[in-house]
């Protein structure tokens, strides 16, 4: 059995693509149906929400695995950038938003 050095960051990775990409996106959506949020947040989501989807396919890639440890591990770690970025932009736009609309 040989050991993968790379295990723990797919598990991880996987997982905080789920809790840090998808979970921001719908509860941030929800805001904007519901309208408890500046309507021009739903246009950040239109930018994030395709972040998310990649990063989502991307980290999907990367938890496969594969012969090529080093593209494992890319992959991994471009998916969890990717929705670190979706964070900044939805987040932190729909804070700066909420601040300038007050």
């Amino acid at each position: 059995m040989t050991d993968d050095p790379t295990r723990s960051l797919r598990w991880f990775g996987g997982l905080a693509v789920l809790v840090f990409g998808i979970g921001p996106a719908v509860m941030l959506s929800l805001l904007v149906a519901q309208g408890r949020t500046p309507g021009s947040v739903g246009i950040l989501l239109i930018f994030a929400i395709p972040l998310v989807l990649l990063a989502l396919v991307i980290g999907v890639l990367g938890m496969r695995g594969g012969p090529d440890l080093e593209l494992t591990s890319r992959r991994m770690h471009l998916s969890m950038a990717l929705v670190a970025g979706a964070d900044v932009l939805m987040l932190g736009g729909n804070a700066i938003i909420r601040m300038i609309a007050t």
